[in-house]
Formats: C-alpha cells, structure tokens, sequence
C-alpha cells in the first residue's frame, strides 16, 4: 500500500493573506463595537492626537460586502503617494544601472571584500541602523535593496540576506530610537519629556536588537552559501541581478562620476529628511533627478535611459499592488468606525495587569495596534495620548510607556503585511512576502522577547526623568 506523502504547511500568497484580513477586518465591524476619539491638537508636537477622556460609541457602521471591494480601490488612491515612490524608484535605480556604474562597482566592492567576507553584513546591517535611529529612515532605503541583493549573490548568499541588511539592519536602529524623530521625538513630545531623553537604555536594547539581527542573517546566509537548496528562495525565478555575468565590467572614472553624484543625492535626502521633513513626495522628485542626472553623466542617450526607467518600473509592480492592497485593510477599519474602538479596549486590558507587567502589556497591545496602524509616527500620536496619562495612573513612568510604545512600533514592521517600507523593500527585488515570513518570524520573536525584558528593566529603574 502506497503512502503518499503529507504536504507541509504552505504560506498562501500574498495577496491571498491580504484578501483575507481584508475579509475578517469587515466582519469585525458587525461585531465591534463603533466608537470614536474627539481628536485635539497637541501643543507641544502640533500633532491631532485622541483625548483619552473623550472615547463614546457611536452608530454601528459596518462595511457591507460591496464597500468591502471598493475598499481594494480606495486602498490603493490613498497609498498612491507610497506605491509611486516605489515606481520611481525602481524607475530611477534602473536609470542608474544602466550605465553600468552600480556593476562595476559591485564588482569592486566584492573584489576588496572578499578576504574580509565576515565583515560584510555586519559592517552593512550597522550603516542602516545608524539611517534607522537617526532619521527613522525607512521607505527612503528601498533605493538601496537591489544594491544589497547584488552584493548579496556576489557572495553566495541570496535576495533575503540582501534585502536583511538594509531592512533589517534599519529596523533593529529604528527600534532602539535613540534619535528617531518620528517616534522618539513625537512620543517624548506627546509625553511632555525632554527630547531625546533616556538615551542611555535605548542604546543598550539597540545594541541587542542588532546583535540579534545580525548573528541572524549571517547564519542564514552561512547556510546558504553552504547549501543553496536551504534558501527560501530556491527554485524560484529571480530578477535579473546576476553578479556571475557582470564580474568584467569596467569601472570607469564615468561610473565612478555616477557613483559620486549618486551618494551626493543621498546627502541631500539626508538633509531634506532631517530639516525640512521630506518624505515621499520630495524624495520621489529627487531619486527621479538622480536618475537623469546619472544617464547624462554615463554618456547614455536618452531613449536607453526611458526605456530601463519603464524596464525598472515594471519589475515592482507586484510590490506597488501589495501596498494599495494593504492599505485597504485601513480604509475598512476607518469606515466601519472600529480603528479607535480596538485601541479603547487594547488600553482597558492594561488596566487588569500586575504593575511588574504593565509596561510590557503596553508593548505587546501595540505590537498588536501596529497591524492596524503600521505608520511609525501615526501610530505614536494615537497611542501615546492615550498610553502616558495611563501610565500615571499605573505607577509606571511615562519614559517607559514611551519606550514600551515605540518597540511595539518597529518590531513587527518586519513582518506585518500592512508594512508600506517592508512590502516595498520586497516587491522591489520580488521577494514573495510569504517566504520573507517564513524566514524571519522566528527572529522578531527573539526580538520582542528581548524587548520584554528591557521593559522589566525599564520599570525596575523607574526609567525617566519621570
């Protein structure tokens, strides 16, 4: 008698897990309960942010199976501002490539490293995290992943490891916050704490988050290199970004101009960031300026240079959809009048909990809040309104909320489907979400169990000022 073999749990795709938390997101609101904030504006951030006293139920609106699928293209209008910045971007990076600048130097990057392979991802992963707990940067470094991914097979390794480096690597930054203005800064603000305060503890958990995020990565791509059939993405079709086929690429005083005029556009994004706020609309305009001002530079003509800006473009297109997709999950929860409903009754667990725990409640019920509210400083002005007053009456010191708010914040940003940095960072490079989930949950799970302790810490110290 034949035995047939049982089949392993299979991820389904993408858009098919998206789909269905579109569809459970529209049943809850049959059964939540609709209720609002009253929004005020916060004096020391200019923020509209819930008074946490003002919470009442309002009339049930629950969205009906029709406004559920106009929902997908409502979604995708208010996410357009995200999806076209990843179009440009692909756009202006294959604009870039194209003059064969970003290969040749590639090419040279691995040629230098190759007797020094261990230095690699550590050395990449920290110049990230430094981008993520100094700006908060995020969707600005998906310029960067096929760069990474290019990097990444020159060594052996596969698109994960690359697309880790600088989404991981920024995310571990990102959580630790020390400088962070977009959940740090607003937060601190919120609370009424001296700015950038309690800098001491948020370096030591940055530490460790990219401690952990490292060893990580280099035992995947250890295992790789050894054994490519052990990688998530075996057997799948890849985007062109062969190493193996552009190892003679020249390396031109051209391409070393292009190079120079490209890291001259990443310090103006840096700057426009950190003095005057740019986001996606600025850095989309400024990564297409790149793009041309790479085509003339490399003597490429004009019609090459439009061509592989629609050759880039197209390659995301999986990735653009993922984000309008997801964003329908909030328009759902907004029109069914539940967003604020959740974030009541996630405080009002908080309430039940021992004092030892308390802060660690905080940050496993934003952890949760984050699917819903995946942006780092909208989440931040919801919550932390409501978190610090409550903190108060807990006996744990507003830092720690903070603190507590934060980590639930950026932790889950690396696997939550609703994430416009991470989906981004994927469709770019086409890495299917469902493998990136595979491979990296276990990993923010260490993660939030090392935030869990640093919380304990935190309320053991009555981390402050206050």
């Amino acid at each position: 008698m034949d035995k047939k073999k049982k089949k392993g749990f299979s991820v389904p795709h993408t858009y098919v897990l998206i789909l269905c938390v579109i569809l459970v997101v529209s049943i809850l609101t049959y059964i939540v309960p609709a209720g609002a904030y009253d929004r005020v504006e916060d004096p020391n951030t200019g923020k509209s942010v819930p008074d946490v006293e003002s919470f009442h139920f309002v009339e049930n609106t629950p969205v009906n199976p029709w406004a559920m699928v106009q929902a997908i293209p409502k979604g995708m209008t208010q996410a357009a501002g995200i999806a076209f910045f990843v179009f440009l971007i692909g756009g202006a990076f294959a604009m870039i490539k194209c003059t064969g600048a970003i290969d040749g130097g590639v090419v040279r990057f691995i040629s230098l490293m190759k007797k020094r392979e261990k230095l690699v991802i550590p050395a990449v992963m920290f110049l990230f995290s430094v981008l993520g707990f100094s700006i908060g940067a995020a969707e600005e470094l998906i310029v960067f992943i096929p760069i990474a991914c290019m990097i990444s097979r020159g060594f052996g390794w596969d698109d994960i490891v690359g697309v880790a480096m600088v989404s991981t690597g920024a995310c571990a930054g990102f959580a630790g916050g020390m400088l962070n203005p977009f959940t740090t800064g607003i937060g601190q603000g919120i609370a009424e704490l001296p700015l950038y305060s309690g800098a001491g503890l948020r370096t030591v958990g940055y530490v460790f988050f990219l401690a952990i995020s490292v060893a990580w990565v280099m035992n995947y791509a250890k295992k790789v290199k050894a054994d490519p059939t052990k990688s998530y993405l075996y057997g799948l079709e890849r985007p062109d970004l062969d190493v193996k086929s552009i190892e003679e690429t020249p390396f031109t005083t051209r391409h070393k101009l292009v190079l120079v005029a490209f890291a001259i556009g990443l310090i103006v994004m840096v700057w426009g960031v950190m003095t005057y706020g740019w986001y996606t609309t600025e850095l989309g305009a400024l990564f297409l300026i790149i793009g041309v001002v790479s085509i003339l530079i490399g003597g490429v003509d004009t019609k090459t240079g439009a061509n592989a800006f629609v050759a880039g473009a197209k390659d995301i297109v999986f990735g653009a959809l993922v984000i309008g997709l997801a964003r329908a999950i909030l328009v759902i929860l907004t029109e069914g009048q539940i967003l604020d409903s959740i974030v009541y009754y996630a405080a009002g667990t908080l309430e039940v909990l021992p004092n030892a725990v308390t802060s660690v409640g905080i940050f496993w019920v934003n952890a949760v809040i984050n699917f819903f509210i995946p942006s780092g400083s909208g989440q931040i002005s919801t919550m932390v309104p409501i978190m610090a007053p409550l903190a108060d009456i807990l006996g744990i010191t507003r830092q720690t909320a903070v603190l507590a708010v934060t980590y639930g914040d950026a932790f889950t940003n690396q696997i939550v489907p609703t994430s416009g940095a991470l989906l981004g960072a994927l469709g770019i490079v086409n890495v299917p979400y469902e493998k990136w989930l595979k491979y990296n949950w276990k990993m923010v799970a260490l993660w939030i169990v090392m935030g869990s302790i640093m919380l304990v810490v935190a309320s053991a110290i009555n981390y402050g000022p206050f």
